[in-house]
């Protein structure tokens, strides 16, 4: 990565399925993903417990010794029901409120295969950059061609004009975990000369106009 300037990351957020999936393939990215991490001295944050490929990754850099927190709604500590989290757990009321604490102690966030919950998590923190409420790398580790229809999708919504070519380039994407950390950590934040006047401070009484012909 000669001649970039390489962003600093401590903590990556990793979105990912509460189930390990049909490939064993999955199984074993997200533990490499984890070991990477850990060699890189990277902490993990993530949604808490240990099922799926939520354990896998918080196993992986658990045992490199690196911090792991997990973030977990109250509802799903009752019975045990997601197991134990491997390292500090933070538990809270709601899942807005465990997201926007994954936002806010995360320096970068990257999606594994998942379902419903996986992809709301990715498309949120997409919308919130777009919407410059942060400005943090967001990928996809794109496990044997896992989120190939996704990415389709997003370029077909973007030539269609509801997704800006600017907003386009939040979403990262890779194969290799090495991959997507080094895209990660070159990532340089563009945000919308319209949106970039927003204020997001609770105390802000004033609201920014937009220009309605903004996609958002």
């Amino acid at each position: 990565m000669e001649g970039v300037s390489v962003r600093k990351i401590k903590k990556i957020c990793v979105f990912c399925g509460a189930n390990s999936g049909k490939d064993v393939a999955f199984v074993n990215a997200a533990f490499h993903l984890g070991e990477v991490l850990g060699k890189r001295k990277i902490d993990l944050v993530y949604g808490g417990g240990k099922l799926g490929l939520m354990g896998c990754v918080s196993t992986a850099v658990a045992q490199h010794e690196r911090q792991v927190l997990g973030i977990i709604p109250s509802a799903f500590t009752i019975n045990n029901l997601v197991g134990e989290t491997c390292g500090k757990e933070i538990k809270v009321a709601t899942m807005q409120e465990r997201l926007v604490m994954m936002m806010e102690l995360s320096d970068a966030f990257i999606a594994l295969p998942g379902g419903f919950g996986t992809l709301e998590e990715l498309f949120q923190m997409i919308s919130w950059a777009q919407l410059n409420i942060h400005n943090k790398p967001i990928g996809v580790l794109n496990i044997n061609g896992f989120f190939n229809g996704l990415l389709s999708f997003v370029d077909h919504a973007v030539k269609q004009e509801f997704i800006t070519p600017r907003a386009r380039k939040i979403l990262i994407s890779a194969t290799t975990a090495d991959e997507l950390v080094d895209k990660l950590q070159a990532f340089r934040f563009e945000p919308d000369p319209a949106l970039f006047k927003l204020k997001w401070s609770p105390s802000s009484s004033q609201k920014e106009k937009l220009d309605l012909t903004l996609r958002l």
